[in-house]
C-alpha cells in the first residue's frame, strides 16, 4: 500500500529513476527513446528536482511503500496567472498504473492550494492515457500551443484546467 507525503530530498534519486522509467515507457513511442533521453537528463536532473523541491509556493509529493516510490507529483502557483495552480508533474511508474496511485497524488495536491481557484496542466496530446485520466477528474481542454513549458522545444500540448472551489 502506497501512501502519500510530502517529498524530502532523500527521495531525489528515486523520483529521477521513476521520472526516466516512466517518460521511457510513455514517451518512446511518441518522440524516440534519444529525445526523450534529451528530455529527461533536463527537465528531471538532480538539479531540476532539487529547485522543485525547495519552492515556497509548491507542493512535491511522492506515494511511498517504504521500500520504493511508485509515483510522483508536483504542482506550484502559477507566478503570472491569478489564483491559478499549475500541475506541473503527476506520473505513476507503469509497473503500478490503474491502482489508485495518480487519483490519492491528485487528490492531495487539490487541498493544497487554498488561494486558487483552478488547477491548470500541459498534456501531450498523444498521451491518451493521461488525457482520460485529467478528463476523469474534472479537467477540460482550454488551449493547444506549439511548446511544452512555453520553451521552444516543438512539443505540442494540451492545456486542459479544473476548476477547485
Amino acid at each position: 500500500m502506497f501512501f502519500v507525503r510530502t517529498a524530502t530530498e532523500g527521495d531525489l534519486e528515486k523520483v529521477r529513476r521513476l521520472l526516466c522509467e516512466t517518460w521511457h515507457a510513455t514517451y518512446d513511442a511518441i518522440y524516440g527513446a534519444v529525445k526523450v533521453e534529451q528530455i529527461t537528463s533536463q527537465w528531471h536532473s538532480p538539479a531540476a528536482l532539487k529547485a522543485r523541491l525547495e519552492r515556497r509556493d509548491g507542493e512535491f509529493l511522492v506515494a511511498d511503500d517504504g521500500r520504493q516510490i511508485g509515483g510522483m507529483a508536483f504542482a506550484a502557483m502559477a507566478p503570472n496567472m491569478a489564483k491559478t495552480a499549475m500541475l506541473h508533474q503527476l506520473y505513476v511508474h507503469p509497473s503500478f498504473q490503474r491502482q489508485g496511485i495518480g487519483r490519492d497524488l491528485f487528490a492531495e495536491l487539490e487541498t493544497c492550494f487554498p488561494d486558487a481557484e483552478v488547477m491548470r496542466l500541459e498534456v501531450e496530446p498523444q498521451n491518451s492515457g493521461a488525457i482520460a485520466f485529467y478528463t476523469a477528474h474534472g479537467f477540460v481542454e482550454v488551449d493547444r500551443i506549439d511548446n511544452c513549458g512555453g520553451e521552444a522545444n516543438g512539443i505540442p500540448v494540451l492545456v486542459m484546467e479544473k476548476p477547485l472551489v
